[in-house]
């Protein structure tokens, strides 16, 4: 898999993409993280990429040209058919599901934006998937492409060595008629501390008990927690990710 991110910024995400279980990733070969600086594809010395908005108000504009220039001519790098991402917070949430959808593409273009946004005619024109972390304004979409980014890679086969450890994620796992649920408590040594104890049946090596315990609670947490996830309780229907662009 090969992912782009075009970004005024790139040395904001660059050490994020080189370290952890992405740097690894991306040295076994399981992914190609590229950072695109927007500048790049600019033609005027000033290297321009944004303007003042048509009709008054505050802030800058991102210009349709450099961004137009950098999506083609970062898709002619290599053959692959990219599915085009504009980072927004109009766009649909992030979650597991799409995260999961997004890991089948070969390859990504992640678009980063800045100050007021984007020209309208970047999303007319370039018929991007529009992607949103959350309810909330970044000053600029470095940090959302990184999100992103992280929330894909890790379900790639092989990035987190382990394979199944992301099917025990939250939101992964599914207990009776739920089709996710946050995760089930997790221990670790010492047995006791400070008072606080692990539960018995974790200690008992009996397997389909552990199993049953860590699905009653996985979805105790969820109904107190999150019952938006439970059956008949979410209505989004959510939004078809085969658009290539």
């Amino acid at each position: 898999m090969r992912i782009d991110v075009v970004t005024l910024f790139p040395e904001v995400c660059e050490p994020y993409f080189s370290a952890s279980i992405l740097g690894r990733a991306q040295s076994a070969g399981t992914v190609e993280i590229v950072c695109q600086d927007l500048r790049s594809f600019t033609t005027d010395r000033h290297r321009s990429v944004d303007d003042r908005p048509f009709g008054g108000g505050p802030g800058m504009v991102l210009m349709c040209g450099p961004i137009f220039d950098a999506v083609e001519a970062i898709e002619s790098q290599d053959p692959r058919r990219a599915t085009r991402i504009l980072l927004t917070p109009q766009g649909r949430r992030l979650d597991q599901k799409m995260a999961g959808e997004l890991a089948s593409h070969e390859r990504l273009i992640l678009i980063a934006g800045h100050y007021e946004g984007f020209d309208e005619r970047i999303r007319v024109g370039l018929k991007p998937l529009e992607i949103s972390i959350g309810d909330f304004v970044l000053s600029g979409g470095e940090a959302a492409a990184m999100v992103v980014v992280d929330s894909i890679v890790r379900l790639l086969p092989g990035a987190l060595g382990d394979d199944e450890s992301s099917a025990e994620d939250s939101f992964s796992i599914t207990a009776g008629d739920s089709e996710q649920c946050l995760e089930y408590p997790q221990y670790t040594r010492p047995r006791v501390f400070r008072d606080m104890t692990v539960p018995d049946v974790l200690m008992s090596g009996d397997h389909g008990r552990i199993r049953d315990w860590r699905t009653q609670q996985a979805l105790e947490r969820t109904k107190s927690r999150r019952p938006d996830l439970l059956p008949d309780t979410n209505s989004d229907g959510g939004e078809d990710l085969s658009n290539d662009g």
